[in-house]
């Protein structure tokens, strides 16, 4: 396995969603304005809502067209990786840059900050914006989301109907589903309503594929996954296993990390330090992993070990 060259970009990795997948991450790891039971990275270390230049833009923009010259080969250029991507003040600044590029580019946002005026002109810059909405009122929304003390779902709400009715370019939503939280039928066709009002262009609803940040979150199984798709419109998509149409540097990684696994059981951060990983890379590896049953994972006290089978 290569060390990363690279101190902003990761992977390309394998998504359910976008194939292969150039990270760009512009935030420091858990900098978030929600700390969502359900995140598979773990919890938030840093909940806040300042939007600044956490990383400098001049040379994230350098590693982009470097990557782009030596090798360019992705299906996405995805905003994404350890925090929420619009907490950074010039996130646009790097969406305008690849606007010129033949690979399309995706904002993966939870959406909080889209009641902000510049950060929907700046959103708008993508090609593709996926946001998220698993809940439907204040009370779920501090229960599944656990929100900056200073947001509340409405106004959340409306920021996403107002980017929805400006942008032009395909708007995605994200549906997260726990088993005993927010996958009951009625509380997902609330869920469902509110999603009619954005009119996005697809629905994908998700579950649990890696451990989450808190134990009891439990994964919704995939029939009953597929039975609430049709609630909404247009009908959501159960989120895809990962696609079988892997680069040879993918299938490496995977091998790579798995070898090590057979070794001893790791958490993710023993992945991410010894193959000098972005911690969302090695995440996405596991996730690959795990749907293919060759590893299993086990809480251990407040760490996950992934262990071979």
């Amino acid at each position: 396995m290569k060390p990363n060259p690279y101190r902003y970009l990761f992977g390309p990795v394998p998504s359910r969603r976008f194939g292969r997948s150039l990270g760009i991450d512009l935030t420091p790891h858990k900098t978030c304005s929600l700390d969502c039971v359900f995140c598979q990275l773990g919890r938030t270390t840093r909940k806040t809502l300042e939007r600044k230049v956490y990383v400098p833009t001049a040379a994230v923009i350098d590693e982009i067209d470097d990557w782009l010259q030596t090798d360019g080969d992705a299906d996405y250029l995805t905003l994404s990786g350890s925090g929420e991507p619009s907490l950074h003040a010039e996130f646009g600044r790097v969406l305008a840059h690849l606007r010129g590029q033949p690979i399309p580019s995706v904002l993966l946002t939870n959406g909080t900050l889209l009641s902000l005026p510049e950060v929907r002109d700046a959103a708008a810059l993508a090609q593709v914006v996926k946001v998220s909405l698993s809940v439907w009122d204040q009370k779920s929304f501090e229960w599944v989301n656990r929100p900056h003390p200073q947001l509340d779902f409405g106004s959340f709400f409306e920021g996403l109907k107002q980017f929805r009715s400006a942008f032009g370019g395909q708007l995605w939503l994200e549906v997260f589903l726990l088993s005993g939280i927010n996958a009951m039928a009625g509380d997902v066709e609330k869920i469902a309503a509110l999603s009619r009002e954005l009119k996005p262009d697809r629905i994908h609803l998700n579950t649990i594929a890696r451990p989450p940040a808190e134990d009891f979150a439990a994964a919704v199984p995939r029939a009953r996954l597929e039975e609430l798709a049709g609630l909404f419109d247009p009908p959501a998509q159960v989120a895809a296993g990962f696609s079988s149409q892997r680069s040879k540097t993918i299938e490496a990684n995977e091998e790579t990390i798995l070898a090590m696994l057979k070794r001893r059981p790791c958490t993710i951060k023993h992945i991410e330090a010894a193959f000098g990983m972005h911690i969302n890379e090695v995440s996405k590896y596991l996730g690959v992993l795990l749907e293919k049953k060759q590893i299993h994972a086990d809480r251990k006290s407040q760490a996950v070990y992934y262990t071979a089978v």
